[in-house]
């Protein structure tokens, strides 16, 4: 069993839409397949996997670094102890040789869609959908049978206003959502208010609702906003500050009562080991949104589960940001707290398998083999386009 090749292109999913930082005009993630020698109908068996959505696509450390490692290696070098099929922890370590601790950063989001096709590869080769292999392997075979998904939506979009806003949310509740997600931080706090309001309108009250301000608050303003906001119990107010700025959200935490949610832009595990000890986190109510195809992969995301776990925390409190499949099949595998939907925008990556079923703001599991992505149709022919024999 070896590896016979390695392909990656950058995709576009460059959109409208702007946060409180960043225009997604520009937008691109890096797609990447990965081939085997073992041959099914025909065809070799190939995992594929890209890196999520926010960042932009890392060909050039794929071409020029992790790709060349891997190609060199020996094939038992990749291999589990039994032979019968990939390592994932092998190849990582193979695909980050010579490469220096700290700066987790672009080099993150390139192993992080490596990783993401070794894990589609090792699932089929198994003959399983990934949420089973997942249980099987390291869940001592328990998953859930349903799952909580919200939708990422409530970008600023010119023009769009708060009836089209609520028109938004509205969609999303009859697509089967329950909870929703719309951003903040890019208008006036008495605009956003509104926009605030306006949902709320729609959701039938602030449980159902989390905000996210993708860091733009400085300390003053985070407290501002979680003042006029604590009345309203959102479901979470989503990463107020610099992620960094692990004393803006301890202090933050002391101030504001209801949930705290964070991490989807912090890129390894010691980047959250650090955000548990010095954030003011609170295991009963803050979540936790490492994004695995950001953060260098499903790979590292188990060392931060068993980490979290290891300081008293629950598992449950974890609940995987960038809305695309991997995050689903993680957390019916591994028993996580929920994970994100992007049903209306980075298409077409964004979002779960055509039939995907959601009622009542739950997911349950597929049977695809792999992550499934060949039951996303749009976006499989985009990355047989792009990387596909």
């Amino acid at each position: 069993m070896k590896i016979t090749d390695i392909r990656e292109a950058t995709a576009s999913i460059g959109s409208s839409i702007s946060n409180a930082y960043v225009d997604f005009s520009q937008m691109t993630i890096s797609v990447v397949a990965v081939e085997s020698d073992i041959m099914r109908n025909g065809r070799p068996v190939t995992g594929y996997g890209f890196s999520s959505n926010g960042r932009y696509a890392q060909g050039g450390i794929l071409r020029e670094r992790l790709i060349p490692r891997i190609r060199a290696a020996a094939p038992q070098a990749l291999l589990n102890d039994a032979g019968d099929n990939f390592d994932p922890r092998k190849i990582r370590t193979v695909m980050l040789t010579n490469e220096k601790p700290g700066g987790h950063g672009d080099r993150a989001f390139a192993a992080a869609a490596l990783d993401m096709a070794i894990w589609d590869l090792m699932a089929k080769l198994a003959e399983q959908p990934l949420w089973r292999f997942l249980s099987d392997h390291y869940n001592a075979g328990a998953y859930d049978e349903q799952v909580l998904v919200y939708p990422g939506g409530g970008y600023y979009n010119p023009g769009k206003g708060l009836d089209g806003l609520q028109d938004e949310m509205r969609g999303y509740l009859d697509q089967g959502y329950k909870a929703v997600k719309m951003k903040i931080g890019a208008a006036s706090l008495d605009e956003d208010m509104a926009r605030i309001e306006a949902v709320m309108e729609v959701t039938g009250s602030g449980g159902d609702l989390a905000v996210d301000a993708n860091g733009r608050f400085d300390l003053e303003t985070a407290l501002i906003y979680g003042k006029a906001m604590a009345p309203f119990d959102l479901f979470w107010f989503e990463e107020p500050g610099d992620p960094l700025d692990f004393a803006l959200n301890a202090e933050l935490a002391q101030a504001y009562p209801a949930a705290i949610a964070t991490g989807e832009n912090l890129f390894s595990l010691q980047d959250a080991r650090n955000l548990m000890l010095h954030a003011g986190m609170r295991a009963d109510r803050d979540w936790i949104q490492l994004d695995p195809a950001l953060c260098y992969g499903l790979t590292e995301f188990l060392d931060v589960i068993h980490m979290v776990e290891d300081m008293g925390w629950s598992r449950r409190r974890i609940v995987p940001h960038g809305g695309h499949q991997l995050g689903l099949a993680m957390t019916v595998g591994l028993q996580l707290g929920g994970t994100e939907s992007y049903p209306g925008v980075f298409q077409p990556f964004g979002g779960f398998a055509d039939d995907t079923m959601i009622e009542g703001g739950m997911a349950r599991p597929d049977e695809h083999i792999g992550i499934g992505m060949e039951a996303k149709a749009k976006m499989f022919a985009e990355i047989q386009r792009l990387v596909g024999v």
